[in-house]
């Protein structure tokens, strides 16, 4: 016959504290303060429909997190106990050295590389990253985003000087 009430979770005085500021704390991730409420209201033997209820979830989110701090061996640390699993997704096709080595070539000027050009373009670039054997392939889209990915964060510094003059 099914159990009808959830497996009781104990909380040493510690965690108990650890959770506590976790949930209250305003720099913590909203999601992570949730899971920590979650922990904590089982621990006072709130029902797990009462719980969604109040957090504004599905039930069945707080199975899978009473679950998973119940599978979980007491000795592991709180933010290893309510992080997110890895999530799937495709490997990286290019290595951060990859990238910093093609950043790198746009930094030069293409006359260094014998080129009659005066400023790189995506596609040049990705032409002579393939030439100079840094990757096998690599689209000027690719370039492109890594590009972009350094020019936002060279605004951001930029912003950052202006503001402390």
């Amino acid at each position: 016959m099914p159990r009808l009430s959830a497996t009781p979770i104990r909380l040493t005085s510690d965690e108990d504290e650890s959770l506590l500021r976790l949930s209250r704390a305003h720099k913590t991730p909203r999601k992570l303060a949730e899971r920590a409420t979650m922990i904590l209201l089982s621990s006072a033997g709130t029902g797990v429909r009462e719980i969604a209820r109040r957090l504004d979830v599905w039930p069945k989110t707080v199975r899978l997190w009473r679950a998973r701090w119940l599978a979980t061996p007491p000795g592991t640390t709180i933010a290893v106990r309510l992080a997110d699993e890895p999530r799937p997704g495709a490997p990286a096709t290019f290595t951060p050295e990859q990238v910093c080595a093609i950043m790198a070539l746009a930094c030069e000027p293409p006359e260094q590389s014998d080129l009659p050009l005066s400023h790189w373009s995506q596609s040049g670039l990705a032409r002579e990253a393939v030439k100079r054997g840094i990757v096998d392939s690599i689209s000027h889209g690719s370039v492109g985003r890594f590009l972009k990915m350094c020019r936002a964060q060279a605004a951001l510094r930029t912003r950052l000087a202006d503001s402390q003059t």
